[in-house]
């Protein structure tokens, strides 16, 4: 008999590349994700198929599994980490379904990794907590698909709460949720430029701000003031880096005294600095990217605008009154379209739950 999970995608508030420096970082997990429907196999055959590629692929556990650069990479990840976990976990055959846009930035890895985690506890049922699975699915991408990311993504699909953000202190691998208003709504508006990060800038960066942590002679950037990094000797490229993620720092915790106050204005203008940042300290936006941010902030309801996730393409995040967003959406559409003949899709979200419940059974 078939059983199915669903795991979310994210959209990353504030907080950007905090997450692999020791950092703290707001995020939603969204209504939109993805579905995995599965069912045991015998003999340690694996099979993956997705509603969008159409194909079946097959493998055999018992040969032990390769990274093949595909998609597929990411729940055969997911099974490699589990064995090497002591998980006991035989053959398996799933088909994933998927609500998420592609290459806007909304981490439909984490998604694929978090639903095919929940859906194996179901069939090979094994204790692991919520931040335990959320740490075997990033191993995965880490060890086996070959991406240096942090936690925040699988932590996010993990413990969303609907009509909270998730506020990640990555050093101490600790969870809260924080309360979001319920007349806000994030727009996320994808800028048609695609979102890609294996073998590209995103390691680069991470290297820069390790860099940049030696000169300081910490372990992390967390460990840093701003105070601290201006007065520092350094080269001025990682001290530009170091600038954007301990500013990071400082904003999600600025940002949760906000929300704690119900100032929603502040976190738009939060947001919208970190954009800022993002253009010229950590130079992973784009310029579709920052006309969206512009174009976005320039309308009546909208109380601020970022890029969201990795950066260098994908899509923003607009903090929105709910009764204004359709029309930002429209008057953004309108001109960015006109502008850069790139499509704008448009999705008005709503945080929403994550893929396990609290005790982490996966039921």
């Amino acid at each position: 008999m078939s059983i199915s999970t669903f795991a979310p995608g994210r959209v990353e508030i504030l907080g950007n590349h905090t997450d692999y420096n020791g950092g703290v970082v707001l995020s939603a997990a969204l209504h939109l994700g993805i579905t995995a429907t599965g069912e045991k196999l015998p003999d340690g055959l694996v099979e993956l198929a997705s509603g969008d590629m159409g194909n079946v692929e097959k493998f055999d556990r018992t040969k032990g599994l390769q990274r093949t650069g595909q998609w597929t990479d990411y729940p055969l990840g997911v099974a490699e980490m589990l064995a090497r976990a002591g998980a006991e976990a035989g053959g398996f055959a799933i088909r994933y379904e998927s609500t998420l846009p592609t290459g806007a930035g909304l981490s439909s890895s984490a998604a694929l990794e978090v639903a095919t985690a929940a859906l194996l506890m179901k069939l090979y049922p094994f204790s692991l907590s919520r931040m335990e699975v959320a740490k075997l699915c990033r191993r995965a991408e880490n060890e086996f698909v070959g991406v240096n990311c942090g936690l925040l993504d699988q932590a996010s699909s993990v413990f969303g709460l609907k009509d909270h953000l998730v506020f990640l202190d990555c050093r101490a691998e600790s969870v809260k949720n924080i309360p979001l208003p319920s007349h806000f709504g994030l727009l996320i508006i994808n800028s048609g430029v695609k979102h890609a990060l294996v073998g590209g800038e995103y390691n680069e960066r991470r290297e820069q701000c390790f860099e940049a942590a030696r000169h300081m002679g910490v372990e992390a950037l967390r460990n840093v003031t701003m105070a601290q990094l201006e007065a520092a000797e350094m080269p001025d490229l990682a001290k530009r880096r170091a600038r954007h993620v301990v500013g990071e720092n400082e904003r999600v915790f600025q940002a949760i005294e906000a929300l704690n106050s119900g100032d929603g204005e502040l976190l738009g203008t939060l947001m919208t600095a970190s954009h800022r940042s993002s253009m010229d300290n950590f130079q992973n936006s784009t310029p579709e990217l920052d006309l969206l941010v512009e174009l976005a902030i320039k309308q009546k309801g909208c109380l601020g605008a970022r890029l969201s996730g990795g950066g260098f393409g994908g899509a923003i995040v607009a903090l929105v009154e709910m009764q204004d967003a359709d029309r930002v959406l429209f008057e953004v559409k309108k001109t960015y379209e006109a502008q850069t003949h790139h499509e704008a899709a448009g999705y008005l979200c709503r945080a929403g739950d994550g893929a396990l419940p609290p005790d982490g059974s996966g039921a």
